[in-house]
């Protein structure tokens, strides 16, 4: 979406409207409740100037603007953190939608966070990002924006992995920089909470039509740090053969366990694959759907984000393998035709 900011010949900004869907919306915002509407102009907030009856004719700004913010947390839902986040956006601009992606990730789990918004990230509006998964916060730690896309996404967050595969996902960052324009963040009293005092109001900023170079000083996207995506590696085993070490990278709700590597990496090995968890040996066929998977047995299936995921029909794979993320899974070639049931192991074991 895009303003419209007509300025008179001093430069004075007269209006802003956000053109949307043929609907005309006044393009201001506030700080606080009761504090009255606000422009965002330049480095900071003005007053909307009213149009004075014989102003001449003032020419047209386009500027971007954004209408949707996407949040993913490790807030949870039990404390007020998540309803704060909001408001603070939906107060300084109101025209904006927000999207949860979770607030569930595990507390301080980065590598967590960067693997669920970078899954996440191809499914989620145009429109800015806040990612706030950040245990260094209120530290030296960097706070970065970064645009991808061609400045249809902007990613706000820390600078500590979070963003970096989600920025990559979405075509590979084009410019970041660190949010060092303390004019466009809320005054606080402790600076443990940089989601609502600095991305939340910047978030508000970009959506307003702020322009991304205001946020602060831009810095070498080489400078930023890497994601945190666990690559698999090629595996040799005396009895097993050639194969791939890989890693679970993420249990989902069912206890399905996928793994950091696509049906393309295992092709050479076979339909069914032998699948060594420390020293339980199971053997898995790929398969496109769960309902595949034999009864009680485990299956490789192919997965939503088209990645393998090791599964059992209508049950738990990360009980019955006794997995969990970050956890190595050994695949080698498996012998056609056979699929190892389910047996649970003692706990500890």
């Amino acid at each position: 979406m895009y303003s419209v900011t007509q300025v008179t010949e001093s430069g004075t900004p007269v209006l802003g409207v956000a053109l949307s869907n043929g609907q005309r919306r006044k393009g201001r915002c506030r700080r606080g409740v009761g504090t009255g509407p606000f422009v965002f102009p330049g480095s900071s907030c003005r007053r909307v100037a009213a149009s004075p009856t014989d102003a001449p004719m003032p020419s047209l700004i386009v500027i971007r603007m954004h209408n949707h913010v996407a949040l993913l947390t490790d807030y949870g839902l039990d404390d007020e953190f998540v309803g704060v986040l909001k408001s603070v956006i939906t107060d300084m601009a109101p025209h904006v939608r927000i999207t949860d992606i979770t607030h569930g990730v595990p507390p301080f789990d980065v590598r967590w966070g960067s693997l669920a918004l970078a899954r996440a990230i191809q499914y989620v509006p145009a429109g800015v990002i806040v990612a706030e998964v950040d245990p260094g916060v209120g530290s030296s730690r960097k706070a970065v924006a970064i645009e991808v896309a061609g400045g249809n996404g902007v990613l706000l967050g820390p600078d500590n992995g979070l963003l970096s595969s989600a920025a990559s996902m979405a075509g590979g960052a084009e410019r970041a920089f660190l949010l060092t324009n303390t004019e466009l963040h809320l005054e606080a009293p402790g600076t443990t909470f940089a989601g609502r005092d600095i991305f939340a109001p910047v978030a508000a900023f970009l959506c307003n039509g702020g322009a991304l170079e205001e946020v602060g000083e831009e810095v070498d996207i080489a400078t930023l740090m890497p994601g945190l995506v666990p690559l698999p590696s090629t595996d040799s085993h005396a009895t097993h053969g050639d194969g791939l070490r890989c890693e679970v990278t993420w249990v989902d709700h069912y206890g399905n366990c996928q793994l950091n590597v696509g049906p393309e990496d295992l092709s050479h090995l076979g339909p069914v694959l032998r699948v060594v968890v420390g020293d339980d040996v199971r053997s898995a066929r790929v398969e496109s759907h769960f309902a595949a998977i034999a009864e009680g047995a485990i299956g490789a299936v192919i997965d939503s984000y088209g990645m393998i995921a090791l599964a059992v029909d209508r049950g738990s794979a990360a009980q019955a393998l006794r997995l969990q993320a970050g956890d190595a899974v050994h695949l080698y070639a498996g012998e056609d035709g056979t699929t190892s049931p389910v047996t649970l192991r003692p706990a500890g074991h």
